[in-house]
């Protein structure tokens, strides 16, 4: 019966990501799964026969407590960092259930393979936990200055793996030691600090999706050491599908894991803090003159960045759509693969404000229609219409990343708080551009104002 159980969690698990693909399914999908895992808890609680649920309880009401408040309280601009820190959970908690069972069942009755998973368990899921934490610190703009200041990163990552290595194979020929395991623990704790340190903030949203992938491997190792098919399972489901969107969103930003991981791409370049140089000069437009160049178009695209998000103005934003629409004017949604600071950041934004889905258009999909449009709207976005930078200056963290190719629109509209540089740190020429209308200040206050000028032409 525990078998069958399993196999029926298992089916969940496999149909929820399935649906997972389609936001018309998502919901249905995402409670398949928990269905899936509600099942797999409970049997496996129940297959085990424990007597004293205490802990296991207690437990279940902390995490129950936390989870309901974190869903009710973070809010979107935070959604990042919390899906950061939950990978980062998810690995440790792998990683430590390993090594417990490791120590628990004794050197004598652990067989090479139980060894080589644990050993697998220790690295991935505690560098899982520590690269999430400096995800979570860099997202948080706590740790943006010290983005590829590593020396020689590449050395440094190869050298604490070879250490980490080294400790666990001296576990395997040792078993009976109480160092090399814990010495494995540490040295992969500093392996995940320095594997993510240096990665720039550009591919925060690469590495997130790395990291979730990551803590799926950490379980599926885990699910060897406990003998538990139902966690190989789903911790296989979750590493594999983290490892093809990451290699997915590395494909749409024209780059390779390694350089993702070791260029420090999305850093600020050497000296390049404090230059002294004269800032440019652009000219501040008001909302009733961007309404009246709006009123007279005949197809906008609006670019949704993560200043989007921390005004959380996409309510408003899409109001302005509908009042376009039905003027109209043909409105489309440019959603770039690592818009905001997590994968399908925007998707998940613009879907609380009911947004058809048929609007968002991949970047692939709507980058050669930049052209033919009358006005593109940029809110909050800086990195990925900073097409100068990604294609023409080879000293540019950004360089070679595909960018929106909103400087081919016959007029864009940027709506910004100020000059300030992006998450990469770096100046974008749209902002200087003639045929570009600067509207200064907070999102969903200049979006408001935007209606209230179109309604009243």
């Amino acid at each position: 019966m525990t078998q069958i159980a399993y196999l029926i969690a298992a089916t969940l698990f496999i149909i929820g990501l399935k649906r997972l693909g389609s936001p018309k399914t998502a919901r249905s999908g995402n409670l398949a799964a928990m269905s899936g895992m509600l099942i797999a808890i409970v049997v496996t609680l129940l297959d085990k026969q424990i007597l004293d649920f205490t802990f296991i309880i207690a437990g279940m009401i902390v995490g129950a407590a936390l989870g309901l408040v974190a869903a009710k309280k973070i809010q979107m601009t935070a959604m990042p960092q919390m899906v950061a820190l939950f990978n980062g959970l998810g690995g440790i908690a792998s990683a430590l259930v390993a090594f417990a069972g490791y120590r628990q069942a004794g050197p004598t009755r652990i067989d090479v393979a139980i060894a080589i998973t644990t050993i697998i368990s220790l690295l991935v899921g505690t560098a899982t936990f520590t690269g999430s934490l400096i995800a979570f610190a860099k997202l948080q703009g706590r740790l943006r200055k010290a983005a590829g200041r590593l020396p020689m990163p590449k050395v440094l990552n190869a050298v604490v793996l070879a250490a980490v290595l080294t400790c666990g194979a001296l576990a395997l020929l040792d078993p009976g030691s109480a160092v090399w395991m814990p010495m494995v623990l540490v040295l992969a704790a500093l392996y995940g600090v320095i594997m993510v340190l240096p990665v720039g903030g550009a591919n925060m949203p690469v590495i997130i999706s790395l990291l979730n992938s990551y803590s799926g491997v950490a379980a599926a190792a885990t699910g060897f050491v406990l003998s538990n098919p139902v966690l190989i399972i789903s911790g296989a489901l979750v590493g594999a599908s983290g490892l093809i969107l990451t290699r997915i969103m590395c494909q749409a930003m024209n780059r390779s894991l390694g350089n993702v991981l070791f260029a420090g791409v999305g850093a600020l370049p050497a000296g390049s803090e404090g230059s002294g140089e004269e800032p440019r000069q652009v000219t501040r437009y008001s909302a009733e003159e961007a309404a009246m160049v709006m009123d007279t178009a005949k197809s906008v695209i609006i670019i949704p960045g993560y200043g989007l998000a921390v005004a959380q103005a996409q309510h408003a934003l899409q109001e302005l759509a509908d009042l376009l629409a039905n003027r109209g004017i043909e409105v489309r949604y440019a959603i770039h693969p690592v818009a905001g600071r997590m994968p399908g950041h925007m998707n998940v934004l613009l879907a609380e404000a009911n947004v058809s889905y048929d609007l968002l258009l991949e970047m692939d999909a709507i980058n050669d229609d930049f052209k033919n449009t009358d006005v593109a709207l940029v809110v909050g976005a800086n990195d990925v219409t900073n097409h100068e930078a990604a294609c023409c200056k080879p000293d540019s963290p950004l360089f070679g990343m595909p960018t929106l190719k909103v400087n081919e629109a016959r007029s864009a509209m940027v709506i910004k708080r100020s000059l300030s540089p992006g998450f990469a740190g770096i100046d974008n020429d749209l902002f200087y551009a003639q045929s570009t209308m600067m509207l200064f200040g907070d999102a969903k206050q200049m979006v408001t104002d935007l209606i209230r000028e179109i309604k009243s032409l």
